[in-house]
């Protein structure tokens, strides 16, 4: 089958489940993973036949979506913030709020000039799936010493790979920190994206997420959203050093109980900020 043929078959097959500027970008990520074919290449070469030994990989990959499973899971890879990461289903897919986070920590470590101390910055992500945080800090910031928790072993393996990818030394730990008394040492930089997203959210979640990313790193209980908040809170009050920061990223409807909460633990320096949707999604507090 000809390359433009395959694309006016692929469109039909999802249009009846996604946008069309999404199907355009799934089909042409698809066409440079499998046949190391640019947007151009389209254009240029319409007749284009697809290999018999590529077309079994489109055919595979065109059915998984029409199973809304997310195209960064099919490709086995995704990109945060400029760097490459893989990724699976043990492990949440980054997004471009976390981005704005990462964007965040780094402004606020130059503006503090926490990395001209005569120590090097110590900096801890809990709860690190696939590791985009902590390597993303490690890459921009190279003489910090950056460690990253997480209750999942699966994402730590890929967390693993994601800085052997990166060449980014990380400190991995193997740890549930709702049962973690203390932290190791002291840090600069505490920051977390945790589970946040209520039961009663779960409406609001489209199928490809709530079918196929963990809902370990994704839930938590109506009766206690904030439970990892809570729970961080207590361990960084104790464990950030004079001037550290602590980050997160939040749910969306609870800034103002997560502000609450943390002047309540003892943080007296409380900022929101909205992300790029207009949503109240970060929050850093000094104490």
């Amino acid at each position: 089958m000809q390359l433009k043929d395959y694309r006016i078959h692929f469109t039909k097959e999802l249009e009846s489940i996604y946008p069309k500027r999404e199907i355009d970008t799934f089909f042409f990520l698809l066409i440079e993973e499998y046949l190391e074919l640019q947007r151009i290449d389209l254009t240029l070469q319409p007749a284009l036949e697809i290999p018999s030994e590529k077309y079994g990989l489109l055919n595979t990959a065109l059915a998984r979506l029409k199973k809304e499973e997310p195209i960064q899971y099919i490709l086995g890879k995704t990109e945060f913030y400029g760097y490459p990461f893989k990724v699976n289903e043990n492990t949440l897919i980054p997004r471009p709020e976390t981005e704005e986070l990462v964007e965040w920590i780094l402004n606020e470590v130059k503006e503090l000039d926490l990395e001209n101390n005569k120590q090097k910055l110590s900096i801890l992500d809990i709860g690190t799936g696939t590791g985009c945080i902590p390597i993303s800090l490690k890459k921009e910031l190279p003489n910090a010493k950056v460690s990253a928790i997480d209750v999942s072993e699966e994402a730590l393996k890929i967390a693993n790979e994601n800085a052997l990818l990166n060449e980014a030394e990380i400190t991995f730990i193997h740890q549930d920190i709702l049962k973690t008394e203390s932290l190791p040492k002291q840090y600069d930089v505490i920051v977390s994206n945790p589970p946040y997203v209520r039961e009663l959210e779960k409406i609001e979640i489209k199928n490809n997420v709530l079918e196929n990313e963990p809902h370990l790193a994704l839930f938590v209980d109506n009766d206690n959203p904030l439970i990892f908040y809570k729970k961080i809170a207590d361990l960084a009050i104790k464990s950030l050093t004079k001037n550290g920061v602590l980050f997160f990223e939040i749910n969306q409807y609870l800034g103002s109980e997560t502000i609450e909460m943390l002047k309540r633990k003892g943080f007296t320096k409380v900022e929101l900020r909205k992300d790029l949707f207009g949503n109240n999604r970060m929050i850093k507090a000094t104490c």
